[in-house]
């Protein structure tokens, strides 16, 4: 069951075919996709967001496609859906309007990595996981980790500004971040930001870019920061008989000053979903956390390891307190954490995602509200995530169709306990379409009318990713 698109406005079909033949002349035909099959393969993203049909796909190689296929598409008044790996889960890659898809995965060079610096220099269709491997083959660390890194691109990771569970230590996309090359709608490009750490130069338009869901620009170039690689880590798995055990557990480490890279937790149903796919997990739990710590020769972990396996324990909740015993053991546990999205969709019919995040404090209220309003409209839930900072996936699940009305009043009332309890509304997945709705729970109607103005100086037209973050009205199909 999908989520129908917005109410936006559709582009005549002789300003269509007009931008598509301009297109096919300036780019050639190798970069204009008008196959059925190719335009379909670019109609979705991972989310449950139903898009049109584009018209056309724009295959780029480079900055000069993406700056003609803007200058094109602006002259003629047709929509541009900017798109990388379409990995996302709020429909920020489908194209509600129709128009033509700006697909960047053949922009994928690795243009530079500069250990003296601790800089690289990458096109948006880099896979997160390749541009991984390629700074530690040097010695050096990219952190943010979202849990598809190896098949995300970082063109998606920055639109989004993506988290991951490193994000407790690391923090996310946005601090990485140090500079953007961007193409606007008419084809003007903009670089923005510097090479150096520090720099406060004019407005920060870059942190502005970042996690504009590709409403504003489209990235043709981008400038991260590294830093050298940890060269210890370890991994501990922690059981316990119910989630509230494991929350309380996640405020004693905090509050004790550890800061752990990873702090996940995993609920009841979570941890059925992983014994389904052939995981032996103690059936005595009914919650997890999969904790891990890293360092160096000026940060040994054994002190860190002890003070944790005390803290996890404490008050005698805890079932089992392990640390992984070599590489190949975490890599395991690690490969279970990264499959649990498709692991739980195997459970129903029908899965939608929710990544809230409240204050740290509050997560175990998080996870009673999640569970009442579950219970108050009979939906199925389960939740695991970045507990750490306060960053929890809810998923809904069904079966039947009739049972839509159900879980989207149960989605209704997790937004509103999670602004109710001084949260936000999205962690890391963004607005997109599938939270446009929910915006002005969060935000008031002054604010979101100075980003609609913003939104109006960079893309005046209102045609690039049209449809998405603010709320024009949409439906369930």
């Amino acid at each position: 069951m999908l989520i129908a698109p917005p109410e936006v406005r559709l582009p005549s079909r002789d300003a269509v075919e007009k931008a598509v033949r301009e297109l096919d002349r300036r780019l050639g035909p190798s970069k204009v996709d008008v196959s059925e099959a190719g335009r379909l393969a670019h109609a979705r993203d991972d989310s449950a967001a139903a898009g049109r049909l584009p018209d056309a796909v724009v295959l780029a190689a480079g900055r000069d496609d993406v700056k003609v296929a803007l200058e094109v598409c602006e002259t003629h008044g047709v929509p541009v859906t900017p798109r990388a790996a379409g990995t996302g889960r709020t429909g920020g890659a489908v194209p509600v309007a129709g128009g033509v898809v700006l697909a960047t995965q053949g922009m994928a060079d690795v243009v530079d990595v500069d250990r003296h610096d601790l800089v690289a220099v990458v096109q948006p269709g880099v896979v997160t996981g390749a541009l991984h491997a390629a700074v530690e083959a040097e010695g050096l660390f990219y952190p943010p980790d979202p849990n598809s890194l190896s098949s995300c691109m970082i063109g998606g990771n920055v639109a989004e500004n993506a988290g991951g569970p490193r994000a407790f230590k690391y923090g996310v996309t946005r601090e990485y971040v140090l500079g953007l090359e961007a193409c606007l709608m008419g084809g003007r490009v903009l670089r923005t930001g510097r090479r150096t750490i520090k720099g406060v130069t004019g407005y920060d338009v870059t942190s502005l870019l970042v996690g504009s869901e590709g409403t504003l620009g489209v990235f043709t170039e981008i400038t991260l920061r590294l830093v050298r690689a940890p060269t210890e880590i370890a991994t501990v798995l922690a059981l316990y008989a119910d989630a509230r055990a494991a929350a309380a557990a996640v405020t004693r480490v905090i509050a004790r000053g550890l800061v752990p890279r990873c702090l996940e937790l995993l609920d009841a149903w979570t941890l059925e979903a992983i014994r389904r796919q052939g995981i032996s997990v103690d059936p005595r739990a009914g919650a997890m956390l999969l904790v891990e710590v890293d360092g160096g020769a000026d940060a040994p972990l054994d002190a860190t390891l002890e003070a944790l396996g005390e803290t996890l324990s404490e008050g005698g909740q805890a079932i089992d307190v392990v640390a992984a015993q070599d590489e190949a053991q975490r890599a395991r546990l690690w490969e279970a954490r990264r499959m649990l999205s498709m692991a739980t969709r195997k459970l129903t019919k029908y899965k939608l995602s929710e990544d809230v995040v409240v204050p740290r404090s509050r997560l175990v209220e998080l996870l009673d509200e999640a569970a009442r309003v579950c219970e108050r409209e009979r939906v199925r839930h389960l939740t695991y995530g970045h507990a750490g900072d306060g960053n929890m996936h809810v998923n809904f699940l069904w079966d039947d169709d009739g049972e839509r009305p159900a879980v989207d009043r149960a989605i209704d009332g997790l937004m509103r306990a999670t602004v109710r309890l001084g949260g936000t509304l999205s962690g890391e997945h963004g607005i997109g379409v599938s939270k446009a709705a929910y915006l002005p729970l969060e935000q008031g109607p002054e604010l979101i009318a100075l980003q609609e103005d913003l939104k109006r100086v960079f893309d005046p037209s209102g045609l690039l990713n049209p449809g998405k973050i603010f709320p024009t009205g949409h439906r369930a199909c």
